[in-house]
């Protein structure tokens, strides 16, 4: 929970710095944006867990997580090349990112007006990761000695 409440507290700054520093206006919901973040914050925190499973250290988690997570979602997750262009592994690899979902969410929100029942299906598909996540997570974990 100290991950979820501090990635909210990082949106909190984006965003306020998205509207007043950069004057880029929210044309959506905030409240569709808010509950995509919240989901995707939850998510992602679950994909750390699972990093975690297989890490020694709290670095090394970290670390894992940010090598494991940073190329492959600017590569296959639609920051570069749209999701929907890519094929075979590719287009997989990008599906398993939480990203792929959130990406829409936020353009979505900000720049084409789009509320929640233009997004539901991704929002849907982002909580879709949380129990799954933390399901491998909780079994991939190794038991600790007493």
């Amino acid at each position: 929970m100290p991950y979820v409440g501090l990635a909210m507290v990082n949106f909190a700054l984006m965003f306020t710095m998205a509207l007043f520093v950069f004057e880029v206006p929210l044309k959506g919901s905030f409240l569709t944006l808010l509950l995509g973040t919240l989901i995707y914050v939850s998510a992602t925190t679950a994909y750390g867990m699972l990093v975690s499973a297989f890490a020694r250290t709290q670095i090394a988690a970290l670390f894992g997580t940010a090598i494991l997570t940073v190329l492959p979602a600017t590569m296959f997750a639609g920051m570069m090349v749209p999701v929907s262009s890519l094929s075979g592994m590719a287009r997989i690899m990008g599906r398993l990112f939480p990203m792929t979902y959130f990406l829409p969410v936020s353009v979505g929100t900000f720049t084409k007006g789009l509320g929640f029942s233009d997004l539901a299906m991704n929002i849907g598909a982002l909580a879709v990761f949380i129990p799954a996540l933390t399901m491998l997570s909780i079994l991939l974990l190794r038991k600790q000695e007493r």
